[in-house]
């Protein structure tokens, strides 16, 4: 249930995102696309955009550049969260989050049960944080990404969201980096 408190107002978040694939160029790039299209339309601002192969080093060294920028805000990724041996993109997350927001996968496969039934235990989509910038990797089919952003991110990713969100807590993430 999105609960919106229109006393306050809209904070857009700079997001960037990252399709994972050996085969997509950016005029094929239907999951990327759909969350570019969902992000811009919710007011947010898209920060960058890339395509990178299914190498864990490779998503991991841009993960690594995204969160090093003080522009990006969230980084989405999809492709490459599923079972077989080139699906490397959950772990190449790990090797990068702080911590790992273990709920999103949780969430994000009750509501793929609903669209998809038990096919939904093929997705090991996850979310974390890193150097105070928050990621997330959906798997790489538009439907997938439609539901992520549909029913956990555009939620979470607005301000105004009762009763908490992501973006009230981002000026705290890196916190513990400041106290030394």
């Amino acid at each position: 249930m999105r609960r919106v408190d229109e006393t306050q107002k809209f904070v857009p978040v700079r997001i960037a995102v990252l399709t994972v694939s050996d085969t997509r160029q950016s005029e094929d790039d239907k999951s990327g696309q759909t969350l570019v299209d969902r992000l811009l339309g919710d007011g947010h601002v898209l920060a960058g955009r890339e395509i990178v192969r299914d190498e864990r080093d490779q998503i991991a060294q841009r993960l690594r550049q995204w969160i090093a920028d003080k522009t990006v805000d969230v980084v989405i990724s999809t492709g490459g969260t599923g079972l077989t041996g080139r699906d490397v993109t959950v772990e190449a997350h790990r090797d990068v989050y702080e911590k790992e927001i273990e709920a999103f996968a949780t969430v994000f496969t009750m509501i793929s049960m609903e669209k998809i039934g038990t096919s939904a235990v093929q997705s090991r989509a996850t979310g974390g944080v890193a150097g105070g910038t928050y990621l997330f990797a959906l798997p790489g089919s538009p439907g997938a990404c439609k539901d992520a952003w549909d029913g956990i991110l555009r939620a979470q990713l607005d301000y105004r969201h009762q009763p908490c969100n992501f973006v009230e807590i981002m000026p705290r993430l890196d916190e513990h980096l400041r106290r030394k």
